[in-house]
């Protein structure tokens, strides 16, 4: 997989080294000198140019790319390089690195973005998972479609603690994907049962979410 990653500061070197770790083939783009740091990611190529620039874009062979991340402190720049990419290129994965909160509302499909992640939420998301039992947690959105992916710790009084997944009456078009017990994943089998303090990863639709939580986790 070939991915462009505009950006080349900590963050960008940072997803760029594990990405070439895994064997992919890394472009990182950045108008700075300074950040230029062969040294650091030896396995990526490197282009000194600015990234919300057409010209840049097309020496960088965009268009040859899998997926591009924008993943510069700027989040107006993260916008337009996601926008190009989509609209110019036709590069079918784009990654939109959301720095303030207030402005992810913009990072969606009208910009370009497939995927925005943001930093404050992902760490405020990480807290509540850590920390609360029977409330359901968004940790992920997927913006293409509209599907969240949730935690939610089984607490003592669900009442579904000892049934196994295939009785539970899961709300439409909700997905159990993994159940995280006494530190080790297991696969959600039918024939599996649900236990206090389980971990369950949903992919959930908007829509579902409260009945998800209701089900599980019911308010006296």
């Amino acid at each position: 997989m070939r991915v462009a990653i505009a950006g080349a500061g900590a963050v960008g070197r940072s997803v760029a080294l594990e990405l070439s770790e895994n064997g992919h083939q890394v472009l990182l783009i950045d108008k700075s000198p300074g950040s230029i740091r062969s040294d650091v990611v030896p396995g990526a190529q490197w282009l000194l140019a600015d990234a919300c620039e057409l010209s840049s874009l097309r020496e960088a062979q965009l268009a040859t790319c899998d997926v591009v991340i924008a993943a510069t402190g700027d989040d107006k720049a993260n916008l337009v390089i996601a926008l190009l990419a989509k609209t110019e290129f036709t590069v079918p994965r784009t990654v939109g690195r959301v720095n303030h909160p207030s402005n992810e509302w913009l990072f969606n499909e009208s910009w370009g973005v497939d995927v925005a992640v943001s930093t404050p939420r992902l760490m405020s998301a990480l807290v509540e998972e850590a920390v609360t039992v029977g409330d359901l947690v968004r940790l992920f959105t997927f913006r293409q479609s509209n599907t969240n992916l949730v935690e939610l710790t089984m607490p003592d009084h669900s009442p579904y603690v000892g049934h196994l997944v295939r009785d539970v009456p899961w709300p439409e078009d909700v997905v159990l994907t993994a159940i995280l017990r006494d530190n080790t994943i297991l696969t959600p089998d039918k024939d599996r049962s649900l236990e206090s303090g389980d971990e369950l990863l949903f992919v959930s639709p908007d829509d579902a979410e409260d009945a998800l939580a209701h089900l599980l986790s019911p308010k006296s």
